[in-house]
């Protein structure tokens, strides 16, 4: 048999709905040397993560920590750890996100209670009081940037009338962190989950978590044991965050080296710095395809400045212009999910790909093919 090639992939300039650009400085880091995940340099990285991600989440929780696998395993690990059969739980579903948490709360064996709103449209707090009036649910899920729609949903609103009914607040900030504000404890946010290939801009491979007071009270009263062996935070915590650490799998060590320096980037450029950033290179993106007559799908004040929803103008066929970026230019940018295929752009600009040089280039080159 003969050996395969070498990995020579032509290098993109990332501007859909994740991965994005990785900063030079976390690539390197991901070639630091293997040591052991139990070895005490490692724990003390492992301390410094949670410490940034604490500062990045503004929470005070000692529960913080990153799950050793893609974002989709951190929305698990938040439903499975929580729910037990027969809870109840209250969904907000306004794009793709919202069913997948429907989806692993029927898994948990719990009943699902959905709020529905149209797609690109947030959910009004009026729906989830309502909402609540009918049933006594464990949690009250909810995305706060669906990257399905590019909608930036407001939460403090929602935050009281859940914890009024009883409830705890589970947020999705998969899109949004790092990339605009998330305060967990201000906002009253009990478990949330992101990811690390958006405006984190860490390769994909770990979700940051973050259980405050009350869901960790709930956890601990469990009456059965958690579905999934690889999430059950009663042992993974042990691991990251316990006073003497307890093996519990081996840490994908080098993801671990890559998340320490893209957090320590995003300190050094500072939150208030970065969010600004964010919002003004969108801002640059929104008057480039305005004047080129696109239109967005989401009303202004709710729109992402990282995720950009926009509608494929009429006779054009967005998946060949999709594919022209890509072969002539190198840009990436994606298509719409669910019951926008075909008809949206998604136009990311997170992280190290949220740039006036990434804005202007994908705006020269969508000149050029639509002049065409």
């Amino acid at each position: 048999m003969s050996a395969k090639g070498e990995l020579n992939p032509t290098a993109r300039f990332l501007m859909g709905p994740g991965p994005s650009d990785v900063h030079p400085r976390v690539l390197k880091a991901m070639a630091t040397p293997l040591i052991g995940h139990l070895d005490p340099q490692f724990i003390t990285i492992m301390d410094g993560v949670m410490e940034m991600l604490r500062q990045l989440f503004r929470t005070q929780n000692d529960v913080t920590f990153a799950v050793s696998a893609t974002g989709s395993a951190g929305m698990e690990t938040c439903f499975v750890n929580l729910l037990e059969p027969g809870d109840e739980a209250l969904v907000c579903v306004n794009g793709v996100f919202g069913n997948r948490m429907c989806d692993n709360v029927e898994r948990c064996g719990a009943k699902v209670v959905r709020v529905d709103a149209p797609w690109g449209q947030i959910i009004e707090p009026a729906q989830v009081k309502q909402a609540l009036q009918g049933c006594i649910p464990r949690l009250v899920a909810i995305v706060h940037a669906e990257t399905s729609t590019g909608v930036l949903q407001p939460l403090e609103e929602i935050s009281e009338i859940t914890h009024k009914a009883g409830a705890l607040l589970l947020v999705d900030t998969v899109t949004s962190l790092g990339g605009t504000d998330v305060r967990v404890d201000d906002w009253g946010i009990d478990v949330v989950y992101s990811g690390t290939q958006k405006c984190i801009s860490a390769p994909p491979g770990l979700s940051p978590v973050s259980f405050g007071p009350r869901a960790v009270e709930v956890m601990d009263q469990r009456k059965t044991k958690v579905q999934s062996w690889y999430l059950d935070l009663s042992m993974v915590r042990k691991y990251w965050a316990g006073a003497k650490r307890a093996y519990h799998h081996t840490a994908p060590i080098s993801m671990v080296y890559a998340l320490y320096e893209a957090l320590r980037l995003i300190f050094e450029e500072g939150l208030e710095a970065r969010f600004e950033r964010h919002l003004r290179n969108h801002e640059l993106l929104r008057d480039g395809l305005e004047e080129m007559g696109f239109e967005f799908l989401v009303a202004p004040e709710y729109r992402l400045p990282m995720l950009n929803a926009v509608k494929v103008p009429a006779g054009v066929d967005e998946a060949a212009v999709r594919r022209q970026l890509l072969d002539q230019f190198n840009i990436e940018i994606g298509g719409g999910l669910g019951d926008f295929a075909g008809k949206l752009w998604r136009i990311g600009l997170m992280g190290c790909s949220s740039t006036q040089n990434h804005v202007n280039m994908l705006l020269g080159a969508l000149r050029r093919i639509l002049k065409r």
